[in-house]
């Protein structure tokens, strides 16, 4: 509010100084120099008491017609009534006060000067061309606050949203792990006690890091380390893994769990679906902020009413897998490159971010 106030006084001070030194004959400034610029900025002072309650009247008005409480009528005969006092005052002023007190010349009376077309209309404009200035500058500040507000509102609606998304991927992952576990469990495989100590330190990292807007890539791609060892326990020889990533800045920023959602599919729709000896290929590069992330899974090729109902089938659970990171990628890399080829043989995905794009 205090800093409000300021800017609205150093307005008013700095519109005297101007109108002064616009009425102001550099030739005058002799010996009383001086007095006649401070007799200029008098001047100015006295009529700006008229502008001044003139403007912020015309404030109010502005504020009650731009939020529908007045009608255009009201609104225009309000401005109507307003402008004809001001005008009123303003002679009145220049009469009694500038000519009669401060410059001390006769000048006519009240009532010829009223009738006066030619006074009318100067008054008229210089009300009008400060009333003008200070209602733009009005209307301006408005546009800018509003569309700032707007872009609060916008932003809010992303993070909430974007959190909504996370909500949705955490318990998608949670709930294909510990399938893994159960099924370990029902043979009662020694490996199930190392599955959930990783499990658990994954619990750990999606309940605690991916709560912030970003994490280390390093982190990122230990999570994706665990989790491919906690799906290699499940599919033992029958499935080749390779994951190569080349990072020239391990402590780079990205979005928590934007690259795991990936693997996972390639699990779930590559060896899950797979009977015989299957591949997974992960490729991860990261140079001068440009990364640069492939997935290859192989999979088997099937009949055309087979693939019709796989094709049925993948496309409900990516409503929560691929579908939920898709919205992610837009939300925090709008100019992110994703593609996508799923031929009869293998899936591929490509996808390209520029880390300095992002919303994090």
């Amino acid at each position: 509010m205090r800093k409000r106030i300021f800017y609205h006084i150093a307005f008013w001070v700095l519109y005297v100084l101007y109108k002064s030194y616009l009425n102001f004959d550099p030739s005058s400034f002799g010996i009383n120099g001086i007095g006649v610029l401070l007799e200029i900025i008098l001047v100015q002072l006295v009529f700006v008491t008229i502008k001044i309650p003139l403007v912020y009247t015309l404030f109010y008005v502005t504020d009650k017609f731009l939020s529908k409480q007045w009608s255009v009528f009201k609104a225009c005969t309000t401005v109507t009534v307003i402008f004809t006092m001001a005008l009123f005052c303003f002679i009145l002023v220049n009469q009694r006060i500038v000519y009669g007190l401060i410059y001390k010349e006769k000048t006519d009376d009240l009532w010829t000067s009223i009738h006066s077309l030619k006074s009318i209309s100067y008054w008229f404009f210089i009300l009008a061309f400060v009333s003008g200035i200070a209602i733009s500058i009005k209307l301006i500040r408005l546009n800018i606050k509003q569309k700032i507000a707007e872009q609060e509102l916008l932003k809010k609606k992303l993070e909430i949203e974007l959190q909504f998304l996370k909500a949705q991927s955490n318990p998608h992952f949670l709930f294909n792990t510990l399938n893994n576990i159960y099924g370990l469990a029902r043979k009662n495989s020694d490996k199930t006690a190392d599955v959930v100590m990783r499990l658990s330190s994954m619990l750990r990292y999606m309940l605690y890091e991916t709560a912030h807007k970003s994490i280390e890539i390093e982190k990122e791609i230990r999570i994706i380390k665990d989790y491919i060892e906690l799906e290699k326990l499940r599919y033992t020889d029958r499935l080749e893994v390779i994951f190569n990533h080349t990072i020239d800045h391990c402590h780079e920023k990205i979005a928590p769990l934007i690259l795991l959602p990936f693997v996972e599919n390639a699990f779930k729709h590559g060896a899950g679906e797979s009977r015989f000896r299957s591949y997974i290929a992960i490729d991860l590069t990261l140079k001068n902020k440009q990364l640069f992330y492939e997935i290859k899974n192989s999979k088997e090729g099937s009949s055309d009413s087979e693939q019709a109902q796989q094709t049925v089938s993948d496309e409900d659970a990516d409503k929560i897998g691929l579908s939920n990171i898709k919205r992610q990628l837009e939300l925090i890399y709008p100019n992110h490159q994703l593609t996508i080829d799923n031929n009869s043989n293998e899936f591929i995905v490509k996808l390209h971010i520029n880390l300095n794009d992002g919303k994090i």
